[in-house]
């Protein structure tokens, strides 16, 4: 874990040139590729290490800051690109040290870190003036939750004389629950504090939506494993969470069907989606865990080349409304095949990682009660209705006439959704590297 990150620190001085960050990731992913994947913590040098969800979460975020890269053009040819360089890289860095670190206190601190690049994200390169408020809401929702969770640390510190994720052992009580779990819960986020995100959504740049929406949402999940191994004795209270968020996710899905911003659609659906997430990690059984976990690497790579086909739209039509953006089946015809492509997934079609999760998850309900199934099926109808109603509403009708095309897309823009498709239907055929880590 060292060597990869003292390369990232090394290539730092290189960032004058695009090509040389690109050159760093497949770099790291090619190390990452070649070492074996352990279903225990392995590669452990000075409190860092990888075990198979550690993995797969570095992995994911590797492959999405590189299609950052590659949607963010514009950026290059226009202006700051060296500053938004910086950002992405400390991004990078922040999100591999919490991935792969054993210790909770190290683990929080990259966790709230994180959170500092994405403001400059959002603030620096956003599109409205209302960036400032999203970026303000975002900040105060993660750290309202944060401080509690950092007085617990110290606390079971102080207690337990380790912070070692396997080592802790403490009585707890209700209100270091709560404490643990909220700030995590919030960052999902869970369906009651999740204003912040379709607020940062629809404000922040492509690269901003794509990291939120594909990494930096599963790092509260990640944080959930993590917290489950030394709280078994308060799980019985995790029904309040499941009941919470099985509601979320149908009372969403019906927020999609009534939004007019592509962007703020595709955000809620993500915090529907989330929603299954958090049910299944609470249920604390084998089939939850291995379908929450392949729901967030599917859901973070399905989301992000939803937001990605958004910008796409955007920089043609500089509207994110669907009242204005219609017809575009007649004017990029391929490029409706990838929306086609990316909203059957949104909706768990096979053969993508969402429909191996969520066929685990409603297992790993049902088993846990049988009256699930009613949010369950109403989320999945609900999920299946705006994923359509997206798809239709853009690519259907008749072209408005006020509009100026500029081009019918370049190669760039059919790679970058290819390459969010590709992983998303292929690692379903390997689905035992998922379930074969608990």
């Amino acid at each position: 874990m060292m060597k990869i990150m003292l390369m990232i620190l090394f290539m730092i001085p290189l960032l004058n040139y695009w090509w040389s960050f690109s050159l760093m990731i497949i770099m790291i992913m090619m190390t990452l590729m070649f070492n074996n994947i352990n279903t225990y913590y392995s590669s452990i040098s000075y409190n860092y290490g990888m075990d198979m969800l550690s993995y797969w979460m570095i992995m994911l975020t590797m492959w999405i800051i590189y299609l950052m890269i590659i949607a963010s053009y514009k950026i290059k040819i226009n202006y700051n690109s060296l500053e938004f360089l910086m950002v992405m890289i400390i991004l990078f860095l922040l999100l591999i040290l919490s991935f792969s670190c054993m210790n909770l206190f190290n683990f929080y601190l990259y966790f709230e870190s994180s959170m500092i690049p994405t403001l400059f994200l959002i603030f620096g390169w956003g599109y409205q003036p209302e960036r400032l408020m999203a970026g303000m809401y975002l900040i105060f929702y993660t750290l309202f939750a944060s401080l509690p969770m950092l007085i617990s640390i110290f606390y079971i510190y102080n207690f337990s004389h380790t912070l070692f994720y396997f080592m802790i052992n403490i009585d707890f009580n209700i209100y270091m629950y709560l404490s643990l779990l909220l700030a995590f819960l919030i960052k999902m986020p869970m369906f009651f504090v999740h204003f912040w995100l379709p607020k940062a959504h629809v404000e922040a740049p492509v690269s901003g939506s794509m990291i939120l929406a594909g990494v930096l949402l599963k790092l509260g999940g990640y944080g959930l494993y993590r917290i489950m191994y030394f709280m078994y004795n308060y799980m019985l209270n995790n029904y309040v969470w499941i009941v919470i968020s099985l509601f979320g996710s149908v009372v969403v899905g019906l927020l999609c069907l009534c939004q007019v911003d592509i962007k703020s659609m595709i955000a809620y659906s993500s915090v529907s989606h989330m929603g299954l997430v958090i049910s299944g990690l609470m249920t604390c059984n084998s089939f939850g865990l291995w379908g929450s976990m392949i729901m967030m690497l599917g859901h973070g790579l399905c989301s992000s080349g939803m937001f990605a086909l958004a910008n796409i739209m955007y920089e043609r039509s500089h509207s994110r409304s669907i009242l204005i953006n219609k017809g575009f089946l007649t004017f990029m015809p391929t490029m409706s095949m990838f929306w086609f492509m990316m909203s059957i997934n949104n909706m768990s079609s096979p053969p993508s990682l969402n429909l191996l999760g969520e066929i685990l998850l409603i297992n790993s309900l049902m088993s846990w009660s049988n009256l699930s199934f009613l949010f369950l099926g109403m989320s999945s109808f609900l999920s299946c209705c705006y994923s359509i109603y997206l798809y239709s509403i853009t690519q259907h009708g008749m072209i408005y006439s006020g509009m100026q095309f500029e081009c019918y897309g370049v190669m760039r823009e059919y790679l970058l959704i290819f390459f969010h498709w590709l992983p998303l239907n292929i690692l379903f055929l390997k689905s035992d590297f998922f379930t074969c880590w608990l």
